[in-house]
């Protein structure tokens, strides 16, 4: 499963991550029906990942018939999500690599302060538990929505302060141009997968098409 380049971005295209997308998108589809889709557009991105990004390392196995050496991921992985949307997007990564160690961070945008001249929102990281991140670790970023890059900038300021992992990726089930133009401005050492670029923000900063907002939809919150 490879992963297709875009400009600052590369692309999951596979068509299971498209058709969960598909399903994101649709206004009908349930809180109960979002969830599962996003859990399995995480599956098939960390199939995608592990592929790109994940290191192997040889082992000696005993078969029914014979010793042989085979292959396994290595334990130098970390899932980063941040909440709320990630929880069952970072629930799917999870099962491709079921030994990667996990953190949290809550980081929100002030909506009523609304976008500055430049297009970006003020950030509030209330919360951060993360494991120690090492030099050999691949580190990836998880949120559904990568709109205006404002999050997603002040999550990697959370998880880089002091960190230099062996590589960092962002990982986002829809994007927009503008996230992706801040996020590689702000840190350009950071790979961008997606397994949507949508078309632009709104003028309140929301993804257009875009899937709504994430968190509301698979929580059951939006008004």
């Amino acid at each position: 499963m490879t992963l297709e380049q875009q400009g600052d971005t590369r692309l999951v295209a596979h068509p299971l991550a498209q058709q969960a997308l598909t399903e994101l998108r649709d206004v009908e589809t349930d809180p109960v029906a979002f969830r599962r889709a996003l859990t399995r557009l995480g599956r098939v991105c960390g199939y995608a990942l592990a592929a790109a990004y994940f290191e192997t390392e040889p082992v000696e196995v005993e078969t029914p018939l014979a010793t042989t050496t085979g292959e396994r991921l290595t334990g130098d992985v970390v899932f980063v999500g941040v909440l709320r949307a990630a929880v069952p997007f970072v629930e799917g990564l999870v099962d491709t690599v079921p030994h990667a160690r996990q953190g949290v961070l809550s980081a929100s945008r002030d909506e009523a302060a609304g976008m500055d001249e430049n297009g970006r929102f003020p950030i509030s990281v209330n919360y951060v538990n993360l494991p120690e991140i090492r030099s050999a670790d691949t580190v990836v970023v998880a949120d559904p929505m990568l709109a205006t890059g404002s999050t997603i900038v002040a999550a990697l300021g959370a998880v880089l302060d002091g960190a230099t992992p062996a590589r960092t990726v962002v990982l986002s089930a829809v994007s927009a141009p503008e996230g992706i133009g801040h996020v590689a401005d702000r840190y350009p050492e950071v790979e961008l997968v997606t397994v949507g670029i949508d078309d632009h923000l709104d003028e309140n900063g929301y993804i257009v098409p875009g899937l709504g907002d994430a968190g509301d939809r698979a929580f059951g919150t939006a008004e």
